[in-house]
């Protein structure tokens, strides 16, 4: 299993705009964050997490060129507004793009595109997108999908697993029974935004607490503010847990 990173940043990204803060003004390319979204290849099959607003550009940057299906964890524009650059891959195809989600992101993602869905037949400049809302495990190619029901603040959304693998982002709280989906992991990819508590995303101890509770053999933190600087935090996590970066690369023996 190949995954990359192609993004790594919250809803703002990093640099903040308008923002001077060591982190925002640093040299370093692994402070350079846009936003998050995972592409995944495993078994000749090639899915993405969600098409963050600057998928163009990530897509580009990675050399990614098969897209077979795209994970929705939930419709904010952070997630969701590199939608449009889909039709590349349907055109290549000229086959829909099947996009899973859970039914109020479907609905929303139907509505924020309704210009794409209201075609009555095939159009060359739109997506040619078949939306399923998910309800329980699912397979795209030869890949076994698990849903991760979470929660968003209040508004609930998605994780999944994949394998040995699970992506967990844009996350305040997981339901008892989502926990028992993120027992026996080889990777857990998690979204920690800074510091100090916040209503509707992890921060860094209530993510380390989770980390030590589950025990997986690597964690990978993402959806990363500004307010972590990545060679100081990295240096002081515990072995075994790292904050990723845009253009990561891994490969997962699963």
């Amino acid at each position: 299993m190949q995954i990359t990173f192609l993004g790594t940043g919250t809803s703002y990204g990093v640099p903040v705009l308008t923002c001077t803060c060591p982190v925002c003004t640093s040299q370093d390319p692994k402070n350079k964050r846009t936003r998050s979204s995972l592409w995944l290849r495993w078994k000749g099959t090639s899915l993405l997490i969600d098409t963050a607003t600057e998928f163009r550009l990530q897509a580009l940057q990675a050399g990614l060129r098969q897209v077979d299906a795209v994970l929705y964890t939930h419709c904010h524009a952070d997630h969701v507004f590199g939608f449009d650059d889909l039709r590349v891959f349907s055109r290549l195809t000229n086959k829909h793009v099947p996009v899973y989600g859970n039914a109020p992101t479907i609905a929303e993602l139907r509505e924020v595109f309704a210009y794409i869905f209201r075609q009555k037949k095939r159009h060359e400049d739109r997506a040619w997108i078949e939306t399923i809302v998910v309800e329980g495990p699912f397979q795209v190619g030869n890949v076994l999908v698990e849903p991760i029901p979470i929660f968003h603040d209040a508004l609930p959304i998605l994780g999944y697993r994949i394998g040995k693998l699970a992506y967990i982002t844009d996350c305040s709280r997981i339901p008892p029974e989502s926990l028992e989906l993120l027992r026996d992991l080889d990777l857990l990819i998690l979204g920690v935004v800074g510091f100090n508590p916040h209503p509707a995303h992890m921060h860094l101890d209530q993510a380390l607490a989770l980390v030590r509770e589950l025990q997986p053999k690597q964690t990978y933190f993402t959806h990363i503010s500004h307010l972590l600087e990545h060679s100081k935090v990295s240096s002081s996590l515990p072995p075994g847990i790292h904050l990723a970066y845009d253009g990561l690369t891994l490969h997962l023996h699963s």
